[in-house]
């Protein structure tokens, strides 16, 4: 990631968090495919225990987060969002691998994620080792009606 950037892992909802949080989704999730969450949910979640929400900022500037939420030894990557202008920047690449670090560090041995079978983020996951599981036929309905198939993946973290 780029120089200067930090990164703020939360386990509760910390308001600035949330809004940080917030401010990227509405950039980041095109609006097509009704992918982004509301405040609620992501609060609601939040409350969750085993859940966590790291922020990466550069001056104060939020450029993404990602949200996961583990029970047991097994985590799900719920989001993870890059504003578009940092996108290509390596801070998607450092979120994830800073959440699969935390997830480590608290016990967890496997993480999954489903996303959008158009995603570009996919490079993303098979590039930092996680593998194709099944792919989820009209799974996801857009804004304008449209199925989109989701694509589960998994990584296993056994040391």
């Amino acid at each position: 990631m780029m120089t200067g950037a930090v990164l703020d892992t939360y386990d509760q909802g910390d308001r600035n968090a949330l809004s940080d949080a917030m401010e990227v989704m509405v950039r980041a999730f095109d609006p097509v495919y009704g992918e982004a969450w509301t405040l609620s949910q992501l609060s609601g979640v939040m409350l969750m225990p085993g859940t966590w929400l790291t922020v990466a900022r550069l001056d104060a500037m939020p450029l993404g987060f990602a949200l996961v939420r583990s029970v047991l030894d097994e985590c799900e990557l719920l989001l993870l969002a890059v504003d578009p202008l940092w996108r290509g920047r390596g801070v998607g690449e450092t979120l994830l691998r800073d959440s699969l670090r935390t997830a480590r560090r608290r016990g967890i041995t496997s993480m999954n994620l489903e996303v959008r079978s158009s995603n570009n983020a996919i490079r993303l996951y098979e590039k930092t080792g996680f593998e194709y599981v099944h792919r989820r036929p009209g799974y996801y309905r857009g804004n304008d009606g449209q199925l989109h198939d989701a694509l589960s993946f998994r990584i296993d973290m056994l040391a």
